[in-house]
């Protein structure tokens, strides 16, 4: 009989040989060797990490100050990156375009010794970072500084003005009162040199205390119903004499145009009278006879009696006797 060969026992005999070979030793890292290379990675990752942690980049609409211990020594306001020395110099950033502030409710007195509540608010920026930050310190302390001012310079202003001047726009000049309060508040500030500067400063709202609105509403009415009362005097006195005028000129025109009249109708009576004359001149008899006829329209009427002898020379007539 043949024997049965098997065909992977070659393959078992070659892995049993290579499990019974003796394994090799992994040799033991010497970090001695690379002391030095690990020590030069480390200190350039450090530089690395110092490097980025001290570049600063200047955007547009902001400054940035440069403090060396505290002091102020740079500037930037040109868009870019820079770097400043680690670990002695400091980086802050200030805004360079305008801000709004509102500032909180404030009671002032008028001139009339009115309590008025003034909301106000301001748009400002900072023109010169470095003032602003010797002198200030902060944006929050330049901004309280400038609220200071602006309270201090409407208290001043609305306290020459009385109540009906601050509320009428008819009798106060809002626009230029925001300009001046504007303008002082800007004195001040260059004064004490706080490097900040106001845009502007408008008055949003006046209020009145609770307790003395009605009071005042109802003086308002008051004064306005004086004010009407006067408009309807002034009107009534107007309306009498234009009505006095225009009667006057109408007697006048009335008169001129009688007297023109009369004149007219004596101018044509006379014509008419020439004219009569010439034309019965022509006939005498004729004109007897139409006199006597005219006569009977103003002497005979419905129940006239008339007593005449019946031969006279009216009665015939009047019976139609012409010759």
């Amino acid at each position: 009989m043949t024997e049965n060969k098997n065909p992977f026992s070659n393959l078992e005999a070659k892995f049993k040989t290579v499990e019974n070979k003796p394994k090799k030793e992994k040799a033991p890292i010497d970090f001695k060797k690379h002391y030095k290379s690990f020590i030069t990675i480390f200190i350039a990752f450090i530089v690395i990490v110092i490097a980025f942690a001290n570049v600063y980049v200047v955007k547009e609409g902001e400054y940035k100050i440069i403090r060396q211990f505290g002091e102020i020594v740079g500037e930037k306001e040109t868009p870019g990156i820079y770097m400043k020395i680690p670990f002695i110099q400091s980086v802050t950033t200030i805004p360079k375009y305008q801000m709004n502030y509102k500032l909180s409710e404030k009671e002032i007195n008028t001139k009339d010794k009115r309590r008025i509540i003034i909301d106000n608010y301001a748009v400002w920026r900072v023109v010169n970072p470095k003032e602003m930050i010797k002198n200030a310190g902060s944006l929050v302390n330049a901004s309280s500084r400038m609220e200071e001012f602006i309270y201090s310079v409407v208290r001043s202003e609305l306290g020459q003005l009385e109540y009906s001047e601050i509320i009428n726009d008819e009798n106060s000049s809002r626009g230029s009162l925001n300009d001046q309060i504007t303008m002082h508040v800007n004195e001040l500030l260059q004064k004490d040199k706080y490097g900040i500067e106001v845009v502007d400063v408008r008055i949003k709202r006046i209020d009145l205390p609770e307790e003395n609105e009605q009071s005042v509403y109802n003086e308002m009415i008051s004064e306005r119903q004086k004010i009407a009362q006067k408009f309807l005097s002034t009107g009534d006195a107007d309306k009498r004499r234009i009505e006095a005028e225009t009667d006057r000129k109408v007697k006048e025109m009335l008169a001129s145009a009688k007297k023109n009249a009369a004149i007219i109708e004596a101018e044509g009576e006379a014509e008419a009278a020439k004219i009569y004359n010439e034309s019965f001149s022509k006939d005498p008899e004729f004109y007897s006879l139409y006199r006597t006829l005219e006569s009977y329209k103003k002497t005979i009427g419905d129940d006239t009696m008339i007593i005449i002898p019946s031969d006279s020379p009216y009665a015939k007539l009047l019976s139609g006797y012409l010759q």
